[in-house]
């Protein structure tokens, strides 16, 4: 996708292939706490679906003052998230920032403290709520062209062991991770694409309402269609 109107690319900037890396996870609550501010959270995503930018025309973009935009690149350089790319070929220097690229995870919640959960909480619910946001107004502004019918989205249900869930999930990682390539080997008319997976257990039965339906494989059959 192109940059904003009025900021070019510095040649040494421009998008090179990168190399698999090993999940990393993010065990660190200062590193959570820095991630999780929502304004970072909106850099950080500007960043990695547009590319490489200064602090102006970032703030341009989201909003924001050049001065609030530096402190929150500062701060996600110190953790790892952002880096500086080099200068422009004009005469003074400007800092392009890029994202930096890579398989963050964070603890399963049996292993997170108090406090790490209430990060976690507050990331999590920034992170929905934009996702959510985004799709419904890109998807009610989408235009009559071939890229109008590219929402697709489903919901629905299968039952699986932990173990399974992980290898499930694993899958699914591996399945992006096979799409992923330099933009020299990207087809003609390709655009980014945000992904999203969630997936959570279903509340158990209470009562008598549930009864004859946890166990029952047509019921969750029928809930398993895509829509």
């Amino acid at each position: 996708m192109p940059q904003e109107a009025g900021a070019s690319e510095p040649p040494e900037a421009q998008r090179a292939p990168v190399a698999p890396v090993a999940p990393i996870e993010l065990v660190d609550l200062a590193t959570l706490s820095a991630l999780a501010h929502p304004r970072r959270q909106r850099v950080l995503q500007h960043l990695t679906l547009h590319g490489p930018a200064t602090s102006t025309t970032l703030a341009r973009a989201l909003g924001l003052n050049t001065g609030s935009t530096s402190y929150h690149l500062r701060e996600l350089a110190r953790y790892g998230f952002v880096e500086e790319t080099g200068g422009t070929a004009t005469g003074h220097r400007e800092r392009w920032w890029r994202a930096v690229p890579g398989d963050r995870r964070f603890p399963p919640r049996s292993r997170q403290s108090p406090g790490m959960r209430h990060v976690m909480d507050e990331l999590n619910h920034h992170a929905y709520t934009a996702d959510l946001e985004l799709f419904e107004r890109l998807q009610r502004d989408a235009d009559d062209g071939p890229w109008a019918d590219a929402f697709p989205c489903s919901r629905g249900t299968v039952r699986l062991t932990l173990p399974e869930l992980r290898e499930f999930f694993e899958e699914y990682i591996a399945l992006l991770t096979r799409y992923k390539r330099p933009e020299s080997e990207t087809p003609p008319g390709a655009r980014t694409l945000l992904t999203r997976f969630l997936a959570f257990p279903a509340p158990e039965p209470t009562g008598d309402s549930g009864a004859g339906r946890k166990h029952d494989p047509a019921h969750n059959r029928r809930e398993a269609d895509p829509s």
